[in-house]
């Protein structure tokens, strides 16, 4: 089995081929296709390459599935003895890609 950890919006991912993953919101419609360069680790059956940040040359491909809303968060601020009470909702803006193929 083929993976690699890749880095977009600050945070990593473990991908594999075929898997399909949840990214903080990246430019684009679906069916467009995104490369990500920034490739820390990428384990093939017999082959492991460790970078020191990154792997040079690697790079993972995948494709816009959907732009969507993640689930909504609810923040509530409370203060005691003063009828102060205040509940603010947020849903984040992500994108969920179909990896492609790993390189």
């Amino acid at each position: 089995m083929k993976y690699a950890v890749i880095v977009t919006g600050g945070k990593q991912y473990q991908v594999a081929e075929g898997e399909t993953i949840k990214v903080e919101k990246l430019e684009g419609k679906p069916k467009k296709a995104v490369k990500f360069s920034d490739v820390l680790l990428v384990v093939s059956d017999k082959v492991r390459k460790i970078g020191t940040p990154k792997v040079a040359g690697a790079s993972v491909t995948a494709e816009i599935v959907a732009q969507k809303k993640a689930k909504k968060i609810r923040v509530a601020k409370f203060r005691a003895k003063s009828r102060y009470r205040l509940v603010r909702g947020h849903r984040q803006n992500i994108t969920e890609l179909a990896i492609k193929k790993i390189t």
